[in-house]
């Protein structure tokens, strides 16, 4: 049977920004990319996960370095960029993992409430997604940038307005700025994970009964995992990819096309 996974070696000498990367999808990314050859710098507001995932990271080969940040800061945003091109000496990839969310009726969403999603999923993408761009153009070799949305960003999500509304920003931005960066060799795309089996997730479906409600919506009845999320992304930020640009890669086993977690 063929493999699935692309060749070992195929980023040799990369160096990639995840945020969000010290846990869940994010931290399936940065496996994949390190065993594919790429120098990961994983970023995120918690210190003491970060160092836990660079740790796994390390254990397994990869050449990992953990810069805590608060991507709601632009200048922490810049300071990651600048200490991640110091410490490895470039920067190919950025992975927009980061994100929030709580489900709330949207008549009961405080306006605290909205700006802290919004803020992350929108505004904290944009302040990575700005930075890096701007310092592949400084550095002349082109890039990849690849974003994590939600299909309810098309579909619409009752009970998520606020996440709803910044991930439809970020599909927006994600096409808007694969044509404008083009000429500069840099790809913008993002890929749109279903219901994927994570330590963050599984409480949605602690009940046995729920798990299985929520399994029947999805055509081939089960979960992502995040490998097969880090599979994914990993090919449309590798030259395999290399004609793919401001695509979102649906990877949800056909959910969103029916009626979807929340109906």
């Amino acid at each position: 049977m063929a493999s699935t996974m692309l060749p070992e070696g195929t980023l040799n000498g990369q160096t990639a920004i995840v945020t969000g990367g010290g846990s869940g999808i994010g931290l399936g990314i940065a496996q994949e990319l390190g065993r594919l050859g790429a120098r990961v710098v994983i970023a995120g507001r918690k210190r003491e996960k970060l160092e836990a995932a660079k740790e796994a990271l390390q254990r397994e080969g990869t050449q990992a370095l953990a810069i805590p940040t608060d991507i709601r800061d632009p200048e922490q945003v810049q300071a990651l960029v600048d200490q991640s091109v110091v410490e490895t000496g470039r920067l190919d990839m950025l992975i927009n993992s980061a994100a929030g969310n709580f489900i709330v009726d949207s008549e009961k969403l405080s306006v605290n409430g909205w700006n802290a999603v919004v803020n992350t999923v929108l505004n904290g993408t944009f302040y990575c997604t700005r930075a890096c761009g701007l310092k592949m153009m400084e550095l002349g070799h082109g890039g990849r940038i690849l974003s994590v949305v939600a299909s309810y960003a098309w579909t619409g999500g009752p009970k998520t307005v606020h996440s709803v509304a910044a991930k439809a920003g970020v599909v927006a931005m994600t096409r808007t700025l694969a044509v404008e960066w083009a000429h500069y060799g840099i790809r913008v795309n993002a890929i749109c994970p279903g219901p994927t089996d994570t330590e963050g997730a599984r409480p949605l479906w602690a009940d046995p009964a729920e798990e299985q409600r929520l399994k029947a919506k999805i055509p081939v009845g089960r979960f992502g995992t995040v490998e097969e999320m880090g599979r994914a992304a990993s090919y449309l930020l590798s030259p395999y990819a290399g004609f793919v640009n401001g695509e979102v890669f649906v990877i949800d086993g056909g959910e969103w096309l029916g009626k979807g977690l929340t109906s």
